[in-house]
């Protein structure tokens, strides 16, 4: 078994949709990136690429490439568990902790973790989703960005 640890910070800005975790989240704001910018996303892809290690998702999928500009991170995501498969590595859990003073995350929890554990081809309970503000501390508890943690659990594949 292998610990992988994932982390995006992106800043909020207008005009922009806001996604977590491939959910569509009402605000008047949304992340800036070079992709979509879906802290939940990058930061789980990043977690998977450490536990295999497979570099981060920097190394994988560069913000220089204009192959990526705009992309859509699921797509980060399901290649990602391409690889990490194709290395003889299935992904066992994923605890996910999203930093944002703003919007109030708790009406859509339950919807991020069904989507991540659909994307992740994992059960619910597999995946656990949480929730926390700055407490008006730093960018995060000013409003100014959102940010991700996530530890995924690996293991070798049977057979």
């Amino acid at each position: 078994m292998r610990v992988g640890i994932g982390h995006d910070t992106h800043r909020l800005a207008p005009g922009r949709p806001l996604l977590l975790g491939g959910v569509l989240i009402p605000h008047t704001r949304g992340l800036t990136g070079h992709s979509d910018a879906d802290v939940v996303l990058h930061a789980v892809t990043d977690a998977l690429l450490g536990a295999a290690g497979m570099g981060d998702i920097g190394d994988a999928y560069p913000d220089t490439d204009p192959a990526y500009r705009g992309a859509d991170s699921r797509v980060f995501l399901r290649e990602t568990l391409v690889r990490v498969h194709q290395h003889g590595w299935q992904l066992v859990n994923v605890d996910v902790i999203i930093f944002a003073q703003e919007p109030k995350l708790g009406p859509y929890k339950a919807e991020i973790r069904r989507q991540l554990a659909d994307l992740l081809g994992l059960g619910v309970d597999a995946v656990n989703v949480k929730a926390k503000t700055g407490e008006g501390v730093g960018v995060i508890g000013r409003a100014e960005a959102i940010s991700c943690q996530v530890v995924a659990l690996i293991d070798r594949q049977n057979g």
